[in-house]
């Protein structure tokens, strides 16, 4: 168990009935955004309840009827991924604290004034932020929501994102969470299963995410993946 301070619930319903796991918040968001891949790592003790306050643990019958499984990883990692994690309010504020300054980071790192072809300041972009009211939503990276608030700051700033395509082919058994991933980060243009099995797809995505978008397909896939970086 986590010596950490910052333990928390997090918590899905399904079949009427509530399901709640003991997670680390740190490791359950790290989780959730894709940083680890080991959910073991985010959780304080490996059992799922149906109300943790009482350590009333599910049953196996109640585990099968509502995943259809009774593996504890499996099921922690549904509920971490598609529940909700109950992060304190104190928490929420680090976090959100935390992606706005990401936020502005890559909006100063990938986007110029479509005027002058020259970075924004990082002060323009926070009074833009704010004036536009472009806020980031807690349960979504910020990769998922990038292109909503450029959307937002084009009233008020005159800025562009450079893109870039990437066609990436995969063998069949990353096709899972492959495409949960580029299908949360990048835009698809086109995809397509080739004639010897392998999946294939072309996806719009900022420019300046490339690097850490080829690492994570590379992590995903072990490096087993073709990933071809093209211009628009």
């Amino acid at each position: 168990m986590s010596s950490s301070n910052k333990v928390i619930l997090a918590r899905i319903k399904k079949q009427g009935s509530n399901f709640e796991i003991s997670v680390n918040s740190d490791k359950a968001l790290d989780f959730k955004q894709g940083k680890i891949d080991n959910v073991s790592e985010a959780l304080e003790v490996e059992d799922i309840f149906t109300d943790a306050k009482k350590g009333l643990k599910a049953s196996e019958q109640q585990l099968t009827a509502a995943f259809n499984t009774t593996n504890i990883l499996e099921i922690a990692a549904i509920i971490i991924n598609k529940g909700e994690i109950q992060l304190s309010a104190e928490h929420r504020k680090e976090e959100r604290q935390k992606k706005q300054k990401q936020l502005v980071h890559m909006i100063h790192s990938m986007a110029v004034d479509s005027k002058t072809d020259l970075p924004h300041p990082v002060a323009r972009i926070e009074a833009a932020l704010t004036q536009a009211k472009a806020t980031l939503l807690d349960h979504k990276t910020i990769e998922e929501q990038f292109d909503d608030i450029i959307k937002k700051l084009r009233p008020i700033l005159p800025i562009k994102i450079s893109k870039k395509l990437l066609y990436v082919v995969a063998s069949a058994q990353h096709v899972g969470k492959l495409s949960n991933y580029i299908r949360g980060n990048l835009t698809i243009k086109k995809e397509e299963w080739t004639n010897d099995g392998h999946w294939a797809t072309l996806s719009e995505a900022p420019a300046g995410l490339v690097p850490e978008i080829v690492d994570k397909i590379n992590g995903i896939t072990g490096g087993d993946a073709s990933i071809d970086i093209r211009d628009e």
